[in-house]
């Protein structure tokens, strides 16, 4: 299988969590021959393997021991609306679910949607915890928009994330409880429910759209757009000079701080574990570090039709032109002339465009990954994407031929010539 359009369509869709990105993500690797390693056993030498924590994934294909490492980094989760721990709200004859933005969500792009719940449960069974991932895609919640005649500006109606982000989801004024309704969903008793991680997902499809399809349409595409041609270029790329790693790290959107996220011990830990595995030590892991390099993929702005003026004037960015090198001085990016390079030949040698990015200087930018997995690991990085509108909305659209050539830039980025 190699990238496409469609194919995006389905990783999305298949993935409402990062949790489910994982899972998504596994399926594929076990297809292609990977094997499933727990990080509390033993690892074998030479291989295909990957290894999950939570909602975060990392995945390498063994190649000479002293080789550098060639890494594409990316995240798992996206800003949305997530489930309190004390849900249950009646309120003015209605069942309310409680809800709390996550991440950056662009509030008024959740109202009046359709919204399934994702997710993960944690269950006892037993004397043990067995952790379940939960999908509901029937369209139990809804966050209603106020009526324009009782707003007191009608041009626009200003979000409080505290009251105006709950959910709909009956009428009356009883005592059902929103987490044993997902329990009975998910087949368990809800006493046994000893925690949930879970959250809302936009139930309309991704799909191609435009009159001639050159467009994308999907929620989630920050950064799952990235995960899927991140895992395809890595599914193609053959190790050579490089070994090939592929790292998928949640919670970037609220800045990586977990166990799992990009500034945790997981990533160094893995090429660490690699090295040790492959009969090297310490001192030979250390030797690998300086000749690595990561591709931090993310999402990147497309010159917005309707708000040209909010772009650097020197630097419009289209979709389906190409992937995204970004920059910005003030290392909100990572990229320097070393890496971005790097990223430059790898698109060359894939035969795609390469974009160039800068933010306005008078406008704060975004960050990634990218500065903090280059200071954590010691390892120059470039920060990369594709280009898209309305980043951090409940729906997003990219190029559709952008799937297909970000998907061979990362392989080549992952296995130069």
């Amino acid at each position: 299988m190699s990238a496409s359009p469609q194919g995006l369509c389905e990783f999305i869709d298949a993935s409402p969590s990062p949790f489910h990105v994982c899972a998504t993500a596994s399926d594929r690797l076990r297809a292609a021959g990977f094997t499933e390693l727990s990080e509390g056993d033993a690892w074998p030498g030479q291989g295909r393997f990957f290894t999950v924590r939570a909602g975060s994934l990392v995945a390498w294909q063994s190649a000479d021991p002293d080789s550098a490492f060639r890494i594409v980094g990316a995240h798992t989760d996206s800003p949305n609306l997530r489930v309190k721990q004390h849900p249950d709200r009646f309120v003015s004859g209605w069942q309310v679910v409680a809800l709390q933005p996550y991440g950056g969500a662009w509030l008024n792009s959740w109202l009046d949607r359709d919204l399934g719940i994702s997710g993960r449960l944690s269950v006892r069974t037993g004397n043990a915890i067995d952790h379940r991932l939960i999908r509901i895609d029937d369209p139990i919640l809804r966050v209603p928009q106020l009526a324009i005649h009782l707003a007191e500006d009608r041009k626009s109606v200003s979000l409080d994330p505290q009251r105006h982000v709950n959910a709909v989801w009956g009428v009356g004024s009883g005592t059902r409880s929103f987490l044993g309704y997902v329990a009975e969903r998910a087949g368990v008793d809800v006493a046994d429910v000893l925690g949930a991680d879970l959250m809302t997902h936009d139930l309309a499809p991704s799909r191609l759209v435009g009159a001639g399809q050159e467009l994308l349409s999907a929620p989630r595409l920050d950064n799952q757009a990235t995960c899927y041609a991140g895992l395809e270029g890595f599914l193609a790329a053959e190790p050579g000079r490089y070994t090939p790693v592929l790292a998928l790290f949640d919670h970037e959107e609220v800045g990586s701080q977990s166990d799992h996220g990009a500034q945790s011990e997981l990533l160094l830990t893995v090429l660490e574990r690699i090295t040790l595995a492959e009969g090297g030590g310490r001192e030979q892991f250390l030797r690998r570090l300086p000749g690595s390099m990561v591709a931090s993929g993310d999402m990147a702005h497309a010159t917005h039709p309707n708000y040209p003026e909010r772009h650097e004037p020197g630097h419009p960015i289209e979709v389906n032109a190409g992937p995204v090198l970004k920059v910005q001085p003030n290392l909100r990016y990572a990229t320097d002339g070393r890496t971005s390079a790097a990223f430059a030949l790898a698109c060359e040698q894939a035969g795609v465009a390469l974009q160039r990015y800068e933010h306005r200087a008078d406008l704060p930018c975004g960050s990634t990954i990218g500065p903090m997995t280059s200071a954590r690991t010691g390892i120059p990085t470039v920060d990369v994407g594709a280009a898209q509108l309305a980043m951090h909305s409940a729906r997003e659209v990219m190029g559709a031929d952008d799937v297909a050539a970000y998907a061979a830039a990362l392989g080549a980025f992952l296995a130069p010539a």
